[in-house]
């Protein structure tokens, strides 16, 4: 992928780890937005698992131009690096008044790194309104390892959100995050593009790291959503200590000491 200095903040990565997702509301412009209907409508080319973003998408092509804009760019290279690889690319498209909505799942199979994860890319190049449905996500979910749909049988979950957003949105999304695309009750098409990007490098210190030591960091990181029970709810803040010291390459980070008591071993000391 191109070179960009357009990287995120340490907040907006901590705010990432946290909530399992990052929104980039419209930020892409309004030709690429026109033209994609018809690209989507003329199909995708097939792309192998595993291959590089630049032999996915040749110089040109509409998603290489998506990938190269700034924002984009920088979001991306600021969670996966600079050379990532492509798992898979697809068009989900909602006719109007169409269906069922998706079960609420995590996608690909039950995923147990703690060192590493994907992110999925998800485009809107029109507005979604509440009534065209949108994409349901669960805050905050991504690290409670699930296989696919096993969250299937949950209808609503409290502090979930269903996005609407103007066109152009980009939202940038943990591989774990719980999410299902809902009906759409509106007279109008709905487009969602996504690209789901494999790592190549260690994911340490990606992003423009200048504001590392900003209180607010931890303030992200220890956020809870409405959701999560009293005991099992801090299960995940003590899973993003574990993520963002590798993230960090900071063994020594933690909030309120929850990490750090529960790692503690005393070595016996020699007598002299």
């Amino acid at each position: 992928m191109a070179t960009t200095r357009n990287l995120l903040s340490t907040v907006q990565v901590a705010r990432f780890v946290a909530q399992g997702f990052l929104r980039l509301d419209g930020i892409v412009p309004r030709e690429l937005n026109e033209e994609a209907p018809d690209v989507f409508a003329a199909g995708l080319p097939t792309v192998p698992y595993g291959t590089p973003v630049q032999k996915a998408f040749p110089e040109g092509s509409f998603a290489r131009r998506l990938l190269e804009l700034p924002e984009v760019a920088g979001a991306v290279q600021s969670l996966v690096g600079s050379d990532p690889t492509v798992d898979h690319h697809h068009v989900h498209t909602r006719e109007p008044h169409e269906g069922s909505a998706q079960p609420l799942h995590a996608d690909a199979l039950i995923d147990l790194r703690t060192d590493a994860f994907d992110v999925q890319l998800m485009y809107y190049p029109q507005a979604v309104t509440a009534d065209m449905g949108g994409t349901l996500i669960v805050p905050g979910s991504h690290l409670r390892r699930t296989n696919e749909s096993d969250t299937g049988r949950y209808q609503n979950l409290r502090g979930q959100t269903r996005l609407t957003c103007p066109a152009g949105t980009v939202v940038l999304l943990h591989h774990g995050i719980w999410h299902g695309g809902r009906r759409n009750d509106s007279d109008r098409v709905r487009h969602m593009y996504k690209i789901r990007f494999n790592p190549t490098e260690p994911q340490v210190n990606l992003w423009d790291t200048k504001d590392i030591h900003d209180p607010a960091v931890a303030e992200e990181l220890r956020r809870t959503f409405p959701w999560y029970e009293p005991a099992a709810g801090r299960l995940e803040v003590h899973n993003r200590i574990k993520l963002w010291r590798r993230l960090s390459d900071d063994p020594d980070f933690d909030i309120d000491y929850w990490a750090t008591r529960i790692t503690n071993r005393p070595v016996q000391r020699r007598s002299a």
